[in-house]
């Protein structure tokens, strides 16, 4: 695999790092100063919609320029972000900072999933976009429990001033080990956004919504789930959420490898798989080893949906991929948000901590439905298409020569 992809992966960390250290931060922020956590929290609500609202927004602004320097930009965007949220001298300020910095997050793992796709062989596409997501599964396991230790010890200001110099790392990177590829010449805005027209990738992105919404139904109550059901102490959860981090990991690169041989095999495995978890999740919460097994199979299930699901999309979209490829992006933290919104309320209704489960293996299940006629539409279309041709071959068959 080429070195330039090492380069987005090392951008993928710092905004993996980012997007969701600063949950292990919210008693510091708040603390300082003075908001409740609630409030607090709205740091990661806002780099959630930043992310959904950055994607078309930046990918539109790309098509003027080429991809590498379109990168460049976003991390310089990145770091910015990073920075402001670091110095930040009142609460919306550093609200501010997220948000600059999520503007970024979209369109870099967009653009860069059309980047990572175009420097391999097309029969190892899924193979290069997974390896590009695991600096983002990797930050789930190293940058996120190292930042929130670093936060919690020496200030939650430089954890993001750390986080600022990956960002760093990452711009150097593409500077240096991303080749030139020019803005494609015929393709504009109004072509990119005709690409919503094909419903294969509306179906995609819905079923990046729902799937991922699975995932992050159940993980964004994990904490409560841990102590008050399984019986976790609080400082537990770290290690319990690097062990669903290295599932991410595992089923990020098996996602990439079977994707690219069988991507509607891997697809229907990996959402059925994950509908299964989380609904078992239900009852294994209540035991120590067990939750801690389930953890790793909700990250391995969940993510081995991503490479299928982003190359399913830059296919169908393959004449202008760059913003459907961001928006499904996109698609990933609009998942995140309806699922968390679904959760409080089944826990808010008084149906305890495990509910979101259900909530999760239901919306697993919904995208495994979409899948699978997302599936059989493409089989109804694609007949035609071989009888055409099959017609058409026989009709321009020269005949053979009689003895």
């Amino acid at each position: 695999m080429p070195l330039a992809l090492l380069a987005l992966a090392i951008g993928a960390f710092g905004i993996g790092t980012t997007e969701f250290v600063v949950m292990g931060l919210l008693p510091e922020v708040a603390a300082e100063f003075q908001v409740s956590i609630p409030a607090a929290g709205f740091l990661a609500t806002g780099y959630a919609l930043g992310v959904v609202l950055g994607a078309p927004l930046m990918t539109a602004l790309g098509t003027k320029v080429s991809r590498k320097r379109m990168l460049m930009i976003l991390m310089g965007l990145f770091i910015v972000g990073n920075v402001v949220t670091a110095a930040a001298p009142v609460f919306e300020v550093m609200v501010a900072g997220r948000v600059i910095a999520s503007l970024a997050h979209g369109a870099f793992f967009g653009i860069g999933a059309v980047v990572a796709a175009d420097l391999v062989a097309p029969q190892k596409k899924a193979g290069a976009i997974a390896l590009m997501f695991t600096g983002l599964t990797v930050a789930n396991v190293v940058g996120v429990p190292v930042g929130t230790s670093i936060g919690q010890h020496a200030g939650w200001r430089v954890t993001f001033l750390l986080v600022a110099a990956l960002g760093v790392l990452g711009l150097l990177g593409v500077a240096r080990l991303v080749p030139e590829q020019p803005r494609a010449e015929g393709i504009r805005l109004r072509q990119e956004i005709a690409a919503f027209r094909n419903v294969q990738v509306l179906l995609a992105m819905a079923m990046t919504v729902l799937g991922f919404g699975g995932v992050f139904a159940a993980i964004t109550y994990i904490t409560p789930m841990m102590t008050e059901t399984a019986g976790y102490s609080a400082s537990a959860v770290t290690w319990l959420l690097v062990l669903f981090g290295l599932g991410m990991v595992g089923g990020n690169l098996a996602g990439g490898r079977y994707a690219d041989r069988r991507p509607t095999l891997m697809l229907s495995v990996s959402l059925s798989g994950l509908a299964l978890v989380l609904a078992l999740f239900t009852l294994t919460a209540h035991n120590k080893v067990a939750a801690a097994v389930t953890l790793v199979l909700i990250g391995a299930f969940g993510f081995a949906t991503v490479p299928p699901l982003q190359k399913r999309v830059l296919d169908q979209a393959v004449d202008a991929p760059t913003l459907a490829s961001a928006m499904n992006i996109g698609a990933f933290n609009l998942g995140n948000a309806l699922a968390a919104w679904l959760g409080g309320i089944v826990i808010g209704a008084g149906l305890g901590y495990t509910a979101p489960n259900w909530v999760g293996a239901v919306l697993a299940a919904s995208a495994l439905v979409l899948a699978l006629a997302s599936s059989a539409l493409e089989r109804r279309t694609a007949a035609p298409s071989r009888l055409v041709a099959a017609h058409t071959a026989e009709q321009t068959a020269v005949p053979e020569p009689r003895a």
